[in-house]
């Protein structure tokens, strides 16, 4: 089994297939980056504490120390007023591969730097036996 190190960023192969089969629709740098920088495992052995494609977590604003709902999901399944948050937009790509407790970290359209705490991973599909979502 892989044993991931402080600060190392993983992502299931199948995410990684998936995301890749996206470049028709022009991935944005930042995840392009993001992409680039994972380490890969097999779905079985991603820990239960990474964000995978539709993990469900609750991150809180450095700033403003308020906590969110979110959801990463693909660009068709995306709805951000009910936390569905697209792997396309800077916030999911800087939650993707990270694990609880990190600090991910994205820039708003208006150049603005934002960064909220993984406080908790509700739901990872790996982590219930859902290998193929």
């Amino acid at each position: 089994m892989h044993k991931p190190q402080d600060g190392e960023r993983l992502l299931t192969e199948i995410d990684f297939a998936r995301l890749n089969n996206l470049h028709s629709e022009q991935l944005p740098p930042e995840l392009v980056d993001t992409l680039d920088s994972l380490d890969l495992v097999p779905s079985r052995e991603i820990p239960p504490d990474i964000v995978t494609m539709y993990s469900q977590v609750i991150v809180e604003d450095l700033a403003s120390k308020k906590r969110q709902k979110l959801t990463l999901c693909y660009p068709n399944d995306a709805e951000p007023h009910q936390g569905f948050i697209s792997v396309l937009s800077p916030v999911g790509a800087s939650l993707l591969g990270q694990r609880v407790g990190a600090i991910a970290r994205w820039r708003t359209p208006n150049g603005n730097g934002c960064a909220a705490e993984i406080v908790t991973l509700l739901f990872q599909p790996e982590a219930s036996g859902d290998y193929t979502t």
